[in-house]
């Protein structure tokens, strides 16, 4: 796949299922680059790198999910080779959840697993007005009060700002604008995952995914807030991993956890 929407930092060809990781707002692919010490080798991880970020700065940031969809889509069709599982967290969430309904649509193939994080269902309503039309500083001192993630060096930076804020703004201009079809089940198996603490994510907000899928569904959730998973990665990891287990045999075991 040599594809700039994808990044591969390691090639696995004895891999036997390909988790592709759809990344949250603001940020790219480099996200998942810490997952892939804990992965088996059975496992081939997949990044999605969206235009504006890290490789791909130079491009103009997508304004419209399903501006985002439609450019994932095609290269998505083509991996056939093997099953597949989507992990996507807050609005990676979101993507992933509308590129399997649009591969749905157009026939397959679909994911053989959906794990989604940090955000709530279809049809649950936002509790806070929209942000993307605040002056920066109050749009960051918003993003930073909803979700946190945004740490006060950084914030402080005006450079790294620049750089991070065209991304972030344009990502939460498409969530704000976005209208999610709520009407759809996949016959997918379906995991969601949350923080205890996250108000963006609250249980029954997760809970709610459950009416989404004809197949198998799993919540489960961890201390903290909306960025639980940077605290429990490895945790979060073996969940992924527990999915995974027909294709890999090693459920809850990441590649640091295996026996010797």
């Amino acid at each position: 796949m040599t594809n700039p929407l994808f990044v591969r930092w390691q090639g696995r060809s004895d891999s036997r299922v390909r988790l592709i990781c759809f990344p949250h707002a603001g940020v790219g692919a480099s996200v998942y680059r810490p997952w892939l010490n804990l992965l088996p080798a059975a496992v081939e991880l997949v990044a999605v790198q969206l235009p504006g970020r890290e490789t791909r700065l130079r491009e103009p940031p997508l304004r419209d999910l399903a501006a985002a969809v439609a450019t994932v889509l095609p290269p998505l069709r083509a991996l056939d080779d093997k099953p597949y599982a989507f992990f996507g967290h807050s609005m990676g969430a979101v993507i992933a959840w509308d590129a399997a309904q649009a591969l749905a649509d157009q026939g397959g193939p679909l994911p053989a697993r959906l794990i989604l994080s940090g955000r709530r269902a279809p049809g649950v309503p936002d509790r806070d007005p929209p942000l993307r039309h605040l002056p920066d500083e109050q749009f960051v001192g918003e993003i930073n009060r909803r979700y946190g993630g945004i740490p006060p060096q950084v914030a402080a930076d005006r450079d790294i700002m620049a750089l991070l804020l065209p991304g972030l703004r344009a990502d939460i201009a498409a969530l704000e604008t976005h209208e999610p079809d709520i009407g759809t089940a996949l016959d997918v198996p379906l995991t969601v995952l949350g923080g205890t603490e996250d108000e963006r994510a609250r249980a029954a907000d997760l809970e709610a995914w459950r009416k989404h899928t004809t197949c198998s569904f799993r919540m489960k959730t961890f201390a903290g807030g909306h960025f639980y998973l940077n605290e429990h990665r490895k945790a979060v990891v073996a969940e992924v991993l527990n999915e995974l287990a027909p294709w890999t045999g090693e459920a809850g075991l990441g590649r640091q956890d295996r026996p010797a």
